[in-house]
């Protein structure tokens, strides 16, 4: 049975030393006891206690990270079946699939999309994160000279795939330094393959046909001493793919079955061949429960709203999305440049700020705390008054940049003019439009 967070911080040193993370011990149990967070971030717990507490601690979906050439992405450690319970932490990994029988000048086409499939949006960078080298031949020279040139012309995390251990530790071997994830382990080669991963330190996938299959498997890895597995169901067929993510990942969660709680791997690009279809497929998988998502299409159009669907299920609904309050300089304004102020919702800003900069009026831009409200609720809940901003204004520095005495503030919060204007003496308070659209024609007549 799950220890409470009090039972585990009895059991913890008790230093509030903050060296887990947490500004507490009490708050790094409650964590623990959640399954946010692991048991090693605590450099000073006993032995005897980190036995007792290990199975306690664990999420009952193991977090498995995998390195890209800068930095690390984590699946799995998840803790709920909806998102409206809690919320999901760990975003689903697209990944294009390159296979050794693929011509060189497709496999150059592919890696050069993959490294173009970069978006900026709402403050975020949006990009498929990995790459899946396939083998088709069992050729070890094709296979390793493959991954080489994934490793040296990307930054994804790499994923090797062969049924057969030695040609995936040749490429294993061969781009050591990028920590690839290997597979594929089955019931006919998991002692091979998971000694490969047990040797080199590295995560493995598991695909077993059948649920009984499949627990067999990771039971007997796990054994083995491994820790990070990946599993694959082997379904290719859209309804039972579906079934399959939804019982590995319920299977652990409410009935604490531990041979399945492991992130998941699903493949599209080996279900369909019409790349819209296949899109589907994985626009499926993103929402439930895909660990990774493996597409043979990197064509943009099909790739950005994967990544759109994905940031909206993966963006935590009970907290907004917010920016740091501050003074934002768009364009190289100066001490007589325009002076606008909005909210800390990240949407806000983005597109508040896309259209001062497509107006080519360099321009002090005023952000405000308001806790990630939009202007019209942060104005109704009373954190986007006269007085609040009028205090901000005063308090954010603005003061010392600036010679205008003009303040543009949002048309939807008119009714703060008066106060402002009262509270601001020196200043004319200009009411902007009510569309961000409309921003560039007011600032160009300023």
């Amino acid at each position: 049975m799950a220890l409470t967070g009090i039972e585990i911080f009895k059991m913890l040193p008790k230093t509030n030393c903050k060296e887990c993370g947490f500004p507490t011990c009490l708050a790094f149990a409650m964590a623990l006891a959640s399954g946010k967070a692991e048991l090693d971030k605590c450099p000073y717990v006993s032995d005897e206690a980190k036995e007792k507490l290990a199975a306690a601690s664990a999420p009952p979906i193991r977090p498995v990270k995998l390195a890209m050439k800068e930095g690390v992405k984590t699946i799995g450690g998840e803790t709920v079946m909806f998102r409206h319970e809690k919320t999901f932490f760990n975003p689903t990994i697209i990944a294009g699939l390159i296979t050794t029988d693929t011509p060189d000048a497709e496999v150059d086409k592919k890696l050069d999309q993959f490294m173009k499939l970069q978006y900026d949006r709402v403050g975020l960078l949006l990009r498929p994160e990995m790459i899946v080298v396939h083998d088709a031949s069992g050729d070890a020279g094709k296979f390793t000279a493959l991954a080489k040139k994934v490793a040296d012309k990307t930054d994804a995390a790499i994923l090797l795939c062969s049924d057969k251990a030695d040609v995936v530790k040749a490429g294993a071997e061969a781009i050591k330094d990028r920590k690839p994830t290997l597979g594929v382990a089955t019931a006919a080669n998991a002692d091979a393959m998971g000694a490969v991963a047990k040797e080199m330190g590295l995560a493995l996938v598991v695909k077993g046909e059948g649920y009984d299959a499949l627990a067999e498997l990771t039971t007997k890895l796990t054994g083995m001493g491994l820790k990070d597995l990946i599993v694959d169901t082997g379904a290719r067929a859209l309804k039972q793919a579906l079934q399959d993510q939804i019982v590995i990942r319920r299977a652990p969660l409410t009935a604490g079955f531990k041979p399945f709680g492991f992130p998941t791997i699903t493949v599209p690009a080996q279900m369909t061949t019409d790349p819209m279809m296949e899109k589907l497929y994985a626009a499926v998988f993103i929402a439930k429960y895909g660990g990774i998502v493996v597409v043979n299409d990197l064509a943009a159009d099909g790739i950005f709203p994967l990544l759109l669907s994905r940031l909206n299920i993966f963006t935590d609904p009970q907290k907004p999305m917010i920016i740091t309050p501050g003074i934002y300089e768009i364009g190289t304004p100066d001490e007589n440049s325009p002076v606008a102020v909005t909210t800390n919702f990240a949407l806000t800003y983005f597109i508040v700020s896309g259209e001062i900069e497509a107006s080519k009026v360099s321009t002090w831009l005023i952000i405000q705390d308001t806790e990630g409200l939009s202007v019209m609720t942060a104005w109704a809940a009373g954190k986007f008054s006269g007085d609040s901003v009028a205090m901000w204004v005063k308090k954010c520095g603005i003061l010392d940049k600036v010679k205008t005495r003009t303040l543009i503030i949002p048309g939807y919060a008119a009714g703060i003019s008066g106060d402002l204007e009262e509270e601001l003496p020196d200043w004319k308070v200009l009411i902007g439009p009510r569309e961000a659209s409309h921003i560039p024609a007011l600032l160009k007549t300023l």
